[in-house]
């Protein structure tokens, strides 16, 4: 089965303890800066005898375990806003860790009447239809299948919007921010899309040959298509969250692709990233032949390959890892580039 987005188990145990009037509550990180061990959109659902999700670990995620619990047990159904600085000479709001980054962290008891919403955010994440999810003091937890006035006008990279302040606002689109397509449903294509399932990409695999095994077998992926590669960029939506992996049969199909898709980027549909798997001979003749096709330089310079970290991987579960790896680096460094 399909990996679901990795904030479910979180509200699939809100919904069963709210189900069982069990008190439970739901902690999130709405900002996080520098070295935070939470990351922006971080959560966790807290019940007496259960958690689900991570705020970071550490000392600091088992302190807010505690108050969560304190705070059911009395009966506070009030929401804490507490921000978090993980430097031990801060002055206050000290975490107790020491990795110099900072985090907001939310704590919201959720009550019977949250049921509907929780409910429904569970389901959105279970069927991958995604949705929006508000919180604020004035307005409490809202979930609606479009974006809310206050989104209008946002970029497609805003998968997280938080205004602090007394009146704070946190807006968040549920489901998959990431998306991995595979071009090729090879051996190799399949150990990637084992790997990659469990690092929060929502996953396709495409391939031009019917009655693949590897393919029939692939029940990682979320979506698996048979094309003609001649229409691939009509299959690859573009984006800062899409990243393409091009792992066809062979070099001639590779080059097809390539061309597909860097056309599609002319355009001004680009991807976050696009690398071709092959060795260094391969990828460099791939190379000349786009140059040979009128590709610029610059338009070539977006692919990357041959992919995959340096760990002289060889066989497809070890390619995959490298490759995985990759991609890590590629989220992370986008990530920080817009801190």
């Amino acid at each position: 089965m399909p990996s679901p987005p990795r904030d479910l188990p979180v509200w699939a145990l809100a919904v069963a303890c709210l189900r069982a009037g069990t008190p439970v509550a739901l902690l999130c990180v709405l900002r996080s800066a520098g070295s935070s061990p939470g990351r922006q959109g971080f959560k966790m659902a807290v019940a007496e005898a259960e958690t689900a999700g991570s705020i970071g670990g550490g000392i600091m995620e088992h302190k807010f375990v505690e108050l969560a619990r304190q705070r059911l047990r009395a009966g506070d159904a009030g929401p804490l806003l507490r921000p978090q600085i993980h430097r031990r000479e801060a002055p206050a709001d000290r975490s107790g860790m020491m990795c110099s980054g900072e985090q907001d962290v939310l704590l919201w008891p959720l009550v019977p009447a949250d049921l509907a919403r929780v409910a429904a955010i569970e389901h959105a994440l279970k069927m991958n239809t995604g949705g929006y999810l508000t919180v604020s003091p004035d307005a409490g937890l809202r979930f609606g299948a479009d974006a809310p006035p206050t989104a209008s006008g946002e970029s497609e990279a805003d998968f997280y919007t938080y205004r602090p302040g007394p009146a704070w606002h946190y807006l968040e689109r549920l489901g998959f921010r990431d998306h991995l397509t595979i071009v090729g449903a090879g051996h190799v294509s399949l150990a990637l899309s084992k790997v990659a399932a469990t690092l929060n990409f929502e996953l396709t695999v495409l391939d031009d040959r019917p009655d693949l095994p590897t393919l029939a077998a692939n029940d990682a992926a979320h979506h698996r298509r048979v094309i003609a590669y001649e229409n691939v960029a009509a299959e690859i939506p573009a984006g800062p969250h899409q990243y393409v992996v091009v792992m066809t049969v062979g070099y001639r199909t590779d080059a097809m692709v390539l061309r597909h898709l860097l056309a599609h980027a002319r355009q001004g549909r680009s991807y976050r990233y696009l690398g071709v798997m092959g060795s260094t001979a391969k990828v460099a003749e791939l190379r000349q032949g786009l140059q040979e096709a009128g590709f610029s330089a610059a338009e070539i310079a977006r692919l990357r390959g041959p992919i995959g970290l340096p760990i002289n991987s060889q066989t497809p579960e070890e390619i995959a890892i490298s490759i995985a790896a990759e991609l890590i680096q590629e989220r992370r460094n986008a990530a920080l580039n817009q801190e």
